[in-house]
């Protein structure tokens, strides 16, 4: 049920216009975020407040109502109040309301990678289209899955939560470049342990 939003929630779009209505969504999760960095969204339980136009296409640019939204402070802000639950669906999230945002593939672009160390010391850092950076390891483990009717592997890196990245043409070539050839099957190091290329 869609719900009627009172003074500063995020509610179903008034009005007043998309920018009204992106004023409204950005003070509701100012409310939440701290800064840039994510807030702590797993801790809050509001109310599901329904579909107010919110959505990720697969190149990681956001839209609201079909209008793109091309501040990146607001979308970093928008993206700091992300969650995926258990559901499998993606919401943003304050302490008082949850609403959806239809994410086309994955929330997050990986669009540069950087290299540190060797051998069994190296660390693969992934640099998401919002800037923020994650180091390949337990915490944020690589995984792939098969892109259809091509065949090819489109490789995902967990981010926070449930929140994925996937990793642009260019940064997985990049990736694949710096491969280890061990034993007949590509892989790399990074966070102490083993990545072979392909899961």
């Amino acid at each position: 049920m869609t719900h009627e939003s009172g003074r500063g929630g995020l509610g179903p779009p008034s009005d007043a216009g998309d920018a009204g209505g992106l004023e409204a969504i950005a003070r509701a999760a100012g409310s939440g975020a701290r800064n840039s960095d994510a807030a702590p969204v797993h801790l809050w339980n509001p109310p599901y407040c329904g579909d107010i136009g919110l959505a990720i296409a697969a190149d990681g640019s956001w839209t609201y109502r079909g209008s793109a939204i091309t501040r990146k402070p607001l979308v970093a802000l928008f993206a700091s109040v992300l969650r995926k639950d258990e559901d499998g669906r993606t919401y943003l999230v304050t302490p008082a309301e949850k609403v959806d945002v239809a994410v086309a593939d994955a929330p997050f672009i990986g669009v540069a990678l950087r290299f540190e160390g060797t051998g069994e010391h190296a660390d693969v850092g992934v640099r998401t289209n919002l800037d923020t950076w994650v180091t390949i390891d337990a915490a944020h483990p690589i995984r792939f899955t098969v892109q259809e009717p091509a065949g090819g592997l489109k490789p995902y890196v967990l981010i926070r939560g449930r929140l994925e990245a996937l990793l642009s043409r260019a940064a997985y070539l990049e990736l694949v470049d710096h491969a280890i050839d061990s034993g007949g099957e590509p892989g790399f190091w990074s966070g102490g342990q083993r990545w072979p290329l392909g899961g």
